[in-house]
């Protein structure tokens, strides 16, 4: 698939208060870039995650052996442009420790147009190392029916069989070194999780939604949040059926997740970014509820599908709880 970079663009325009939500294709590094500072509320998203599935999108399996030969080591990873220059997806890297840098670098991209009083939600889940790893095309790892490519990541360090990678706490301290201030790790428990093969471990039935503010240049953060918005009881673990699907994507946001989110984090009328927004979920949940959205989607059709969903609303008409969860849309591996 071609990509139009956004570095000599003209910048984004940012929805104005009549607006309901607007949708843009392409890859986040840049439009994130493209954005007026100060100018975003709230950015929820849940990012590809690392080593599950390419989405439909092509990715270069030699570029381990590439960065090595231009004098690269597998302990230092190269940038995101150079990454994604190179025929790299996001998610598919040929190491974990790439992946965290790769999404850190994204976020750091949209800092600037995230208001100081503003907040970034970014919801993520673990994996399992397997030196010869089951990667979906669309569908989730090692379930269901759908075709998968098998690949060979090399094994060193954390790096071993069967280990729990723990990229979700790699991420979150990635992000503290970049000085973004950690407020709350929310554990979004699943009752919903399917069986699994395994006879030597727990299902995993949990993810991790990080809860970031900017620190300021001095003093302590301060930021808006609507206590009166959250769970009742205000406690940092959510039981939130996991939702199936939609559009032929396999990793749609459980409104009932995201909704209190939006509404302690973001003020009315206030604009809502979901740079890897799928289908639109959180656009659509931001726009039912009086704040603006704006969402970036590289996949054609998934932008697509977004653009229609956030304008019929349909995503946001169901009640998630009620969904069965079938085992190929499970986020669990």
């Amino acid at each position: 698939m071609e990509i139009t970079y956004m570095e000599d663009a003209v910048p984004l325009p940012i929805p104005h208060q009549g607006c309901r939500a607007e949708v843009h294709e392409g890859d986040a590094y840049d439009l994130m870039g493209k954005l007026p500072p100060e100018s975003v509320d709230l950015i929820i998203t849940s990012p590809p995650y690392w080593g599950l599935r390419t989405y439909g999108m092509e990715h270069n399996e030699a570029i381990l052996q590439e960065w090595l030969d231009e004098g690269g080591s597998k302990e230092q990873a190269p940038s995101y442009d150079w990454y994604r220059m190179h025929g790299g997806c996001l998610g598919m890297e040929p190491l974990p420790e790439w992946y965290v840098s790769n999404l850190t670098e994204i976020f750091q991209r949209g800092a600037a147009a995230l208001k100081p009083g503003g907040s970034l939600w970014v919801n993520i889940g673990d994996t399992y190392f397997a030196r010869w790893s089951s990667i979906r095309l669309d569908g989730r790892q090692g379930l269901g029916d759908n075709p998968r490519l098998r690949r060979r990541t090399p094994m060193g360090g954390f790096r071993q069989e069967k280990q729990l990678l723990l990229i979700p706490a790699r991420f979150a301290i990635s992000m503290q070194e970049k000085r973004w201030i950690l407020r709350n790790d929310l554990i979004w428990e699943k009752r919903n999780v399917p069986p699994r093969p395994e006879k030597d471990r727990l299902r995993l039935a949990h993810e991790h939604f990080y809860h970031f503010v900017k620190r300021p240049k001095e003093g302590r953060a301060k930021y808006y949040y609507d206590m009166s918005a959250v769970e009742h009881g205000a406690r940092d673990v959510v039981t939130v059926n996991a939702a199936s699907g939609s559009d032929g994507h396999s990793a749609t946001f459980p409104t009932k997740l995201i909704e209190p989110r939006i509404l302690s984090s973001c003020p009315p009328g206030g604009l809502v970014l979901d740079p890897f927004c799928g289908t639109g979920r959180a656009l659509s949940v931001a726009v039912k509820n009086g704040r603006r959205g704006m969402g970036f989607e590289i996949t054609p059709h998934f932008s697509e599908s977004a653009r229609k969903n956030v304008i019929e609303g349909s995503l946001v008409s169901k009640d998630d709880n009620d969904l069965e969860l079938n085992p190929e849309d499970s986020a669990l591996f």
